[in-house]
């Protein structure tokens, strides 16, 4: 797909998005079932079934996904995406890219064993390794809009209102 391609098909959805706010806004749906033989959770995830388990730093086999592993590659997946799609619509020229996101955990936290350490990620490192003989100031261009429009970088970033209840 080139950037003509790319606006053709963007276009229109812009327009109805500026002329209908109400038409922009979705929610989008996970659900997961916990597994009655182990310490998992089975995720539709639309086209597979995908079950994830403990990490085995906290007791899992590793048989299982973990979902700190599956919230990293949900950020590589949405950046990568987005750079491309930004990539094509600046005609930056882009041969091959990758994406790496590393996350550092303490599971003390997790465990419960130091009220001190904390639960969830402390750090998170977004990598793009960039075929490209583009100037400097594009590739900054690139990363800022990629940084700009990836929603799960955006969601990590600004944390969003997050609401938890239980129903019978």
């Amino acid at each position: 797909m080139d950037a003509t391609a790319l606006k053709a098909m963007q276009t229109p959805l812009k327009a109805a998005y500026r002329d209908d706010a109400a038409r922009a806004l979705i929610t989008l749906l996970a659900k997961g079932s916990i597994d009655d033989q182990s310490i998992a959770c089975k995720i539709e995830t639309g086209r597979a079934l995908a079950i994830a388990g403990l990490h085995p730093a906290t007791g899992g086999s590793g048989l299982e996904l973990c979902s700190g592993d599956m919230l990293l590659e949900a950020l590589v997946a949405c950046a990568g995406v987005t750079l491309k799609a930004v990539a094509t619509a600046l005609e930056f020229r882009l041969g091959k890219a990758t994406i790496e996101a590393e996350g550092d955990l303490d599971f003390r936290g997790t465990l419960g064993v130091s009220k001190e350490a904390p639960v969830g990620f402390r750090a998170i490192r977004l990598t793009f390794h960039l075929d490209t003989d583009e100037p400097q100031e594009r590739i900054d261009s690139l990363l800022k809009l990629t940084e700009r429009y990836c929603v799960v970088f955006q969601t990590i970033n600004q944390r969003p209102e997050l609401t938890v209840r239980a129903e019978r």
